[in-house]
């Protein structure tokens, strides 16, 4: 592999690293919250069985997507639901009471039993699962191609950098969790910059979509085109930058229990 795209690779699976950690500690929160109720030994095993049913579901989420990635009405979904998911994020994080909203939560999961909360864990996992590998496809799909044979419908160094990315979020999910946590809440921004991240990645699918040669709306190598790579970067290196620069400080940790 040449040293310019592994240098590439090597840069979007960092920058999916980040992002995977940041969506991976607001995951871990609402997990937390969701088997709160739930006896210790009991809340391990919910825990542990949505871990697993995470890695599943990120794994054949990938390998369906890989298939349907070249598909532009696919793309053009994707893109959709990405810009979705960030603008109802930061509306409900900016506009809603979302404390009243978590302790009606709280109080809703205490009426679930054991498996009640596990098969709730397991939707809440396949919605994760879908966020992330939709997110990796679209930073990774305008990358070069590597000479690995493909896996699924993905150039296999695209399929490896997308997979690794999401299986590292996983880790963080279940082992550094709690310092995500505890840096969203001492930079509170960042939470909203994650999310604005994915939106900016949706409007890069978009533009990924807006050049398929069965729309051109855009021309076709524009989505790959190193001027449109860097104001890509730029702007996704400002917006991380002042999430960080931004956030007001806070001294205490949440309540939730991991």
């Amino acid at each position: 592999m040449e040293l310019s795209i592994l240098l590439e690779y090597s840069w979007v699976l960092l920058l999916l690293i980040a992002l995977e950690g940041i969506l991976a500690a607001d995951n871990a929160l609402v997990l937390a919250i969701m088997v709160k109720h739930l006896p210790e030994e009991q809340r391990k095993k919910a825990l542990f069985y949505g871990l697993a049913g995470a890695f599943v579901f990120r794994f054949a989420s990938l390998f369906v997507i890989s298939f349907l990635v070249n598909v532009w009405q696919i793309q053009a979904i994707g893109a959709l639901y990405l810009l979705f998911i960030a603008i109802n994020h930061i509306f409900r994080k900016v506009a809603v009471n979302k404390e009243k909203e978590k302790n009606k939560e709280i109080q809703e999961k205490k009426q679930s039993g054991f498996w009640g909360t596990v098969f709730k864990v397991e939707l809440a996992d396949i919605a994760f699962a879908v966020d992330s590998i939709l997110a990796a496809v679209a930073l990774a799909v305008t990358l070069p191609d590597t000479n690995l044979p493909q896996i699924g419908g993905l150039d296999g160094g695209k399929f490896l950098v997308i997979f690794a990315g999401g299986l590292i979020g996983l880790i963080i999910m279940r082992f550094a969790a709690h310092f995500f946590v505890k840096l969203l809440h001492s930079k509170p921004g960042l939470e909203i910059a994650a999310f604005l991240i994915v939106g900016w990645v949706g409007v890069k699918l978009s533009v990924y979509t807006l050049s398929h040669p069965q729309l051109a709306i855009l021309p076709e190598g524009f989505a790959k085109s190193p001027e449109w790579k860097i104001t890509f970067y730029a702007v996704l290196v400002l917006i991380a930058l002042g999430g960080w620069f931004l956030s007001k400080e806070k001294k205490e940790l949440p309540s939730a229990e991991e």
